[in-house]
């Protein structure tokens, strides 16, 4: 949940308009920077994204299906992927995002901060398949990735824990992660990966819980987690948790540019030195306001965590 431009770890984006050869704005962490600064090193993603999921039927025939968030159209209902009444296997693309403007507005007695951001999915991300295991007691997770837990510290085994206790679904997976998202960088993939656990347990269980449903619950283990099914972007409040969909201020096809240093920063470090008396003043539904009437500018993009 914490995006700190200040911190050297955070990503840095660059963003292109159509046509457009050196690029016109730039993302570092959470933050939108404009200038026209070009890294020819760095790896060019997008605003938004399509993903694609298959299924695997126990011939070894494959469907496939391709979603697309569209803020035009709720996903009130949880997309079947196969015919048969649930599928063996899944391979599903796990996007990150990034925070056009950040406030910070509360200290919760909790130990928690209120937050008041934008969120926007951008076309970067991981791929994980889901299979069923044999095994009735113990999920297994393998990823290309060093460092990353695969015991129950893991978001994608927390998802698909919380899932069994919320459903009463019996069933454990083999998990294989394809990560591509950095960690450390404020970029969510960790919270992507819950989610898409999340949905692929549905899927596996005949989609007997709704998406608001899935929503909700993805609430109890992390703050960011409930963004990832929203419909690409969304005004974000409380912890992160409280989501309102909102038409994408950027266009889904804007190209972008990621620049990742090695180091890492944590969630909870950045948060315990953020001083609250240091944060912006101003409004965020202003800045909201600002941003839907006018586009993005640097104006509107506050970061509290970047100062």
């Amino acid at each position: 949940m914490a995006f700190m431009a200040a911190y050297s770890s955070f990503a840095t984006f660059h963003v292109h308009t159509h046509g457009s050869n050196p690029p016109l704005a730039t993302f570092h962490g959470s933050q939108l920077k404009w200038k026209g600064r070009r890294n020819p090193s760095s790896c060019k993603v997008r605003v938004g994204f399509a993903a694609k999921a298959m299924s695997s039927d126990s011939n070894d025939s494959a469907k496939q299906m391709k979603f697309v968030y569209d803020q035009m159209e709720p996903m009130e209902k949880c997309k079947q992927l196969d015919t048969s009444p649930s599928p063996h296997s899944l391979s599903l693309f796990s996007p990150s995002k990034i925070n056009v403007f950040l406030r910070i507005t509360n200290k919760r007695p909790d130990g928690f901060h209120d937050l008041a951001s934008l969120f926007h999915v951008i076309s970067l991300g991981d791929t994980i398949k889901f299979s069923l295991s044999p095994m009735s007691t113990k999920d297994s997770l393998s990823t290309n990735a060093q460092g990353v837990p695969l015991d129950d510290r893991n978001l994608i085994i927390k998802a698909l824990n919380l899932y069994r206790r919320k459903t009463g679904f019996k069933q454990f997976f083999q998990i294989q992660l394809d990560k591509k998202v950095p960690t450390g960088a404020g970029l969510g993939g960790g919270s992507g990966n819950a989610a898409t656990a999340l949905w692929a347990a549905n899927q596996f269980n005949n989609c007997v819980a709704s998406v608001k449903e899935l929503q909700e619950w993805a609430a109890e283990i992390g703050s960011d987690i409930s963004f990832f099914f929203s419909h690409g972007a969304a005004y974000c409040t409380g912890r992160g948790e409280v989501v309102q969909d909102i038409p994408p201020p950027i266009s889904l096809d804007t190209p972008m540019v990621l620049m990742k240093p090695q180091q890492e920063c944590s969630t909870a470090e950045v948060y315990k030195r953020f001083q609250l008396n240091k944060a912006s003043t101003i409004d965020p539904l202003h800045l909201l306001e600002e941003i839907s009437n006018n586009g993005i500018s640097q104006n509107v993009c506050i970061n509290d965590l970047g100062e």
